[in-house]
């Protein structure tokens, strides 16, 4: 019962995100239901207000100290590091995405598992990023939550990862230029690429100038097919590969050895399925996710990873230590 009727909670989670609430939460302090009420312009009942709330203190999101209409709610401590707007572990853009496209493009999985097409967007044999990223609104709430999702693995990859013998860094799929930003914050000897479609980089960009580190991070753009890479001593694809038939995944992979020096090393952040395929839940949905998004792309175990590596000319794998469900394999040159 609590997975089948599970999306009963997810919503009341995706709501409360879509409502601001932690992060009103974070500027305001504690609230009663009341005003909650009152701040979010609700119109149903102050029952149904109490049991939006205490459904989500029992479920930890919340504090709760004392009871009804008496009770005053704030963040609990997950909710105040992880979905509060103003800080920089934020990764409520996945959420904010989850709501407004994912959850109904998963009402069809049983579509799409009997016919092996996509349900998003693109359904009819649309090309997919070209359909999402011609709204600019939509294609921002991408990117967004293309960086809320990732989050955990850059900070992961950028303690495990050593960058002493590097200089440059290529993202292929940079988004926002989130993960180009954090390298050249940290690593002062760094500069980076933040790569990816044409229409993003303007995106990447705006980041990249209110970060102040425009000296050493840029924002280029190209297509990963047609256009030869950049040049760099280590290449980052983020949630990139997963998106591809094998087949498209080898093309990376290989243009990505091409770009890179001897030494250089190729890093793949990805939720990555134990090799027994009896543990990674998260792997196996997120590869159920790309069935609706990609209609061929899908997640991998690490053995999978590795033959595909050895097939470009890689010399070895590395797994880094993972940072929730995701993980970081390094394939080096």
């Amino acid at each position: 019962m609590k997975i089948g009727m599970g999306f009963w909670a997810s919503k009341v989670l995706l709501t409360a995100v879509e409502f601001d609430l932690f992060t009103r939460f974070a500027a305001q302090g504690p609230m009663s239901a009341a005003e909650v009420k009152h701040a979010l312009g609700l119109r149903c009942s102050d029952r149904n207000v109490l049991d939006f709330l205490d459904a989500l203190a029992s479920l930890g999101f919340l504090h709760r100290q004392g009871l009804l209409a008496e009770a005053k709610y704030g963040n609990g401590p997950e909710a105040a590091f992880f979905l509060d707007k103003t800080t920089p572990a934020y990764i409520g853009g996945i959420l904010e995405m989850a709501n407004s496209r994912l959850y109904g493009i998963w009402a069809n999985l049983a579509t799409a598992m009997r016919t092996g097409t996509q349900q998003n967007e693109a359904r009819g044999g649309a090309d997919f990023f070209a359909t999402l990223y011609s709204d600019q609104d939509r294609l921002r709430e991408f990117t967004k939550a293309m960086s809320g999702i990732q989050m955990g693995a850059f900070s992961a990859f950028l303690k495990a990862f050593d960058f002493s013998t590097s200089k440059t860094l290529l993202d292929l799929g940079g988004s926002d230029a989130c993960l180009s930003l954090l390298v050249a914050g940290q690593h002062p000897h760094m500069t980076c690429i933040s790569y990816d479609l044409p229409p993003v980089q303007p995106i990447a960009h705006a980041n990249i100038v209110r970060s102040g580190l425009g000296d050493r991070v840029t924002a280029a753009a190209g297509d990963f097919f047609a256009d030869k890479f950049p040049a760099a001593d280590v290449i980052a694809m983020g949630n990139i590969l997963h998106g591809w038939s094998e087949e498209k995944k080898l093309v990376l992979m290989r243009k990505a050895f091409d770009a890179l020096p001897a030494g250089g090393a190729l890093v793949v952040l990805e939720t990555i399925i134990d090799d027994d395929r009896r543990q990674s839940t998260f792997g196996f949905l997120m590869s159920l996710n790309m069935l609706m998004e990609t209609q061929h792309g899908f997640n991998f175990t690490l053995t999978d990873f590795q033959g595909w590596a050895e097939a470009v000319g890689f010399k070895r794998v590395q797994m880094l230590p993972p940072a929730g469900p995701n993980s970081a394999a390094v394939a080096y040159k």
